[in-house]
């Protein structure tokens, strides 16, 4: 679910994931028409279309929509490296262009009203819409746009340095137009990814330090503003009633509710607590488990809530056990096929998660990008199954050079026994950890597992501070620049990268570094299946489970709308009934 920006930690994710082909011709231009910036063909709205089909222009406005975050904040601003941010910020801030979520990745006009990009994406031309504005209604200008160049691209987060950095010139013919002209190492993607750029407003920043955590709401132009920050226990959102762009195509039926809330809460169990007891008034749930045997409170009985599964087409998240491959002794292939061998997904799916999962076997699964070549994890159905799984790991594991010793695996030159830590940021997921650790321990492998705070574990995440963790990767129907800073040489040795299994292959580099420059949905098809197949063979993970489906679960007189995007929920498009 959205919320202008699921991710970070990955929830900031998917702004980051951008579009690997786009036929541009100039929007202002267009004698049909149509005004979008898509990756292929055209795109599904024109400037004739009044809202998107799953939005619902005649929605209410009003009410209060109240979710739980686990762990702490630290700041405000999302945009620069330090500190961990609240949740919600993307609200606050309007992009040039904004994506929409029934289509594999089309943009449409938000404070850039239209664009021009030549036939080779050497440049990209932004004009500003006149009615732009920020909260304390200045308008936005081209300044504004130049200054928030610089300052991501000096202080923003890896990815915006990396793409910022491939502009050579910046031209501003007049207050409401700007022009980015690209340097060397520029692909197709890369007007696309500026074209995702926020808008900050030079006047609220000059004189203050961007590069710090900070607790002070930011001037911005978003459709919320921030009306209270509880630090690390909550923050409040109010609607802008005022909001110049509420009446754009891609916001029409957004943005119903007048309050944001985020309650912080230091585990899900506690969270989950009080969105039963009305406290909180939406839940997306992530353990099925749970969803099959807890939702069974008396509100959803006498129908004040519901309960209810919302289908999507998106490539979910691939959760794995990742490896860190900078680490002994996971630098060594065949002990990663050993350990994948020994993870009994069928009992783990079966006893935890009641086996309304799928045993991930992709790195983009759900969808058509999914490599069609690659053998299955393996299997561990049936006695027999599991106890021929043991004997292959034995074997690769004494080939590598770890031998059993006084009833443990120990290296065979140097005596040191095979041990590692598991690192956790969720105790809900121990119960799948220590399945793993009395798998491991039949073949004498010591596995520790340690749960921590959702700082300390960004943290360390950041860092590559562990031995193994479990974890995800996201993509989108239309993969892009983000697969590098995912998957590259580049990328393993840079602290805040994605790169968590350190990575680094050259193949997979020229693979990953090929899926921007896709000039067909075929050819972006046959590059990302390629790049799937290289990393399963890699065995950088031990997959876990993916859902088909959005577990959703909320009071009433939240509404959504009939129909659902390609991509899922989307909370912009949610009400409250009257």
């Amino acid at each position: 679910m959205n919320l202008r920006e699921n991710s970070l930690n990955m929830k900031n994710l998917l702004c980051l994931v951008l579009l690997a082909y786009a036929i541009l011709i100039p929007v202002r231009a267009f004698a049909n028409g149509e005004y979008g910036l898509a990756m292929v063909g055209e795109p599904k709205y024109n400037a004739q279309s009044t809202h998107l089909d799953y939005a619902n222009p005649n929605a209410p406005k009003g009410g209060t929509l109240k979710q739980a975050a686990i762990g702490s904040f630290d700041t405000v601003n999302p945009y620069n490296i330090k500190g961990k941010a609240a949740q919600g910020m993307d609200l606050v801030t309007d992009r040039l262009m904004v994506r929409v979520w029934d289509e594999a990745f089309t943009m449409y006009p938000m404070i850039a009203s239209s664009v021009d990009v030549p036939a080779d994406r050497s440049s990209i031309t932004f004009h500003i819409n006149p009615k732009a504005r920020f909260h304390d209604k200045s308008p936005i200008t081209a300044d504004d746009v130049e200054f928030t160049f610089n300052t991501l691209k000096e202080f923003g987060r890896p990815n915006m340095r990396r793409i910022y950095k491939l502009v050579a010139k910046v031209e501003k013919p007049d207050t409401r137009t700007i022009k980015f002209t690209l340097g060397t190492g520029y692909d197709r993607e890369t007007v696309m990814i500026l074209a995702l750029m926020p808008v900050l407003s030079k006047a609220y920043w000059s004189g203050k330090t961007f590069d710090e955590t900070t607790l002070t709401p930011f001037l911005s132009n978003g459709a919320y503003k921030i009306s209270s920050v509880d630090v690390g226990k909550r923050i409040v959102y109010e609607r802008v009633k005022d909001y110049w762009a509420a009446d754009l195509m891609p916001n029409r039926g957004h943005f119903n509710v007048d309050k944001v809330v985020y309650d912080y809460y230091r585990d899900d169990g506690v969270a989950f607590e009080s969105f039963k007891a009305g406290d909180l008034n939406l839940r997306r749930e992530w353990d099925a488990g749970l969803w099959q045997s807890g939702y069974d409170f008396p509100a959803l009985q006498s129908g004040q809530a519901i309960k209810e599964p919302l289908s999507h087409g998106r490539p979910d998240r691939v959760r794995g056990f990742i490896f860190n491959t900078r680490r002994e002794p996971f630098k060594d292939i065949r002990v990663r096929k050993a350990l994948n061998l020994l993870f009994d997904f069928e009992w783990v799916n079966k006893n935890l998660y009641h086996g309304l999962y799928g045993r991930i076997n992709s790195y983009f699964p759900n969808t058509e990008l999914a490599a069609t070549n690659t053998p299955p994890p393996a299997a561990n159905k049936t006695a027999q199954e599991k106890r021929a799984n043991m004997r292959k790991a034995d074997a690769l594991l004494k080939e590598a050079g770890w031998i059993v010793k006084d009833g443990k695996r120990v290296n065979a030159k140097s005596g040191k026994p095979l041990t590692f830590e598991i690192l956790l940021d969720d105790p809900g997921n121990e119960k799948i950890a220590l399945s793993f650790v009395r798998a491991l321990t039949r073949l004498g492998i010591t596995a520790n597992v340690r749960v921590l705070d959702s700082a300390a574990f960004l943290g360390r995440l950041n860092n590559y501070d562990f031995d193994m963790t479990l974890y995800y990767w996201m993509s989108t129907l239309s993969p892009g620049t983000e697969q590098y800073l995912y998957w590259s040489c580049e990328a393993a040795d840079q602290p805040s990268r994605w790169n968590y299994a350190g990575i680094c292959d050259k193949n997979i580099d020229l693979l990953s570094k090929s899926i921007p420059s896709a000039k067909s949905r075929e050819e972006l098809v046959k590059n990302v299946r390629a790049l799937d197949a290289a990393l399963m063979a890699g065995q950088y993970m031990i997959p876990l489970y993916y859902n088909a489906s959005d577990f959703v679960s909320y009071w009433r007189p939240l509404a959504h709308p009939a129909k659902m995007p390609l991509y899922g929920t989307v909370l912009e498009t949610w009400w409250m009934e009257r």
